[in-house]
Order: structure tokens, then sequence, then C-alpha cells
């Protein structure tokens, strides 16, 4: 039997022996280490980015309460805004009823004290003609004439008095 080294059985023993070249020098063992390692990597990539978008929805719930909430209080803001102006608004119409009914008080009194004096002046100047005219008559002797001239005279003074 002659053993020939045909150019496939050079071909098979090198592949058997690059092979068991490869185990012997623990190759294999290497790569599924290595991807491993990285089925790891990504495996932690992959927890990370759930653990951020379950804390990232967290945040966005909170910030939507609290938006909820300010919109609330914006809104209670507004509303006491608008009570208060128009608890303003009515405390100044009220003011304004009372300083218009205050000044028409003041108004019809001094018209009323107006009046009175009017009254006094025309009472002292129908006095003063009445004191005249009786002062004439008790002076002397009046004839009719004079008589008539002297109360055409009062009634003249009266009048330019209160002309």
């Amino acid at each position: 039997m002659s053993f020939e080294f045909d150019a496939t059985f050079v071909a098979l023993l090198a592949f058997v022996i690059f092979f068991a070249l490869l185990i012997w020098l623990k190759v294999p063992k290497m790569i599924t280490d290595a991807l491993d390692g990285q089925s790891a990597a990504i495996a932690k990539e992959l927890a990370d980015a759930k653990r951020l978008r379950t804390e990232a929805e967290a945040l966005k719930a909170e910030y939507e309460k609290k938006k909820a909430t300010a919109e609330a209080e914006a809104a209670d803001i507004v509303a006491a805004a608008k009570e208060q102006a128009k608890r303003v608004a009515e405390e100044a119409r009220v003011q304004m009823s009372a300083d218009i009914s205050r000044r028409q008080k003041q108004a019809e009194e001094s018209i009323a004290r107006a009046e009175a004096q009017a009254s006094a002046e025309v009472r002292a100047a129908a006095a003063d003609a009445a004191i005249a005219a009786a002062e004439k008559m008790l002076r002397g002797d009046l004839s009719a004439d004079a008589h008539a001239r002297l109360v055409e005279q009062g009634a003249k003074d009266l009048a330019a008095k209160f002309a």
C-alpha cells in the first residue's frame, strides 16, 4: 500500500491542523466571550434606555401635573383680580354717589343761605324805606302831593335795591 500525498490530502491535513490549532489557542472561547461581552453591553444599554424612558415618563407626568396646577392657580388669580376690580368699581361708585349727595346738599345749603340773606336784605331795605318815610313825615307836614312823591320815591328806592 502506497501512500501518496496528493493535494486533497495535504489540504485536508492543513485544514485539520488549522482547526486543532484554533481550538488549542482557545479562539472559539475568545470569540464566544467577545460576543457575550458585546451582548451584555447591548443588554445593559437596553436596560439603561428602559430606565431612562421610565424616568422621562415620570418627569413628564410630574411636569404635566405642575402645569395643570399652575394653570389652575392662574385661573384663580384672574378670577380674584376680576372680583377685586368689581369690588373697587362698586366702592368707587358708592363713594362718587356719596360725594355727589354731599355736594348737592352743600349747594342746597348755600342756596338757602343766599335766599335767607336776600330775604333779610329785602326786609332791611323795606324797613329803611319805611323809616325814611316815617322820618320825613314826622319832620314836616307833608302835603298829599309830597306824600305821593314820597311813596313813589320809596318804591323806586326799593326797585333800585333789588335790581
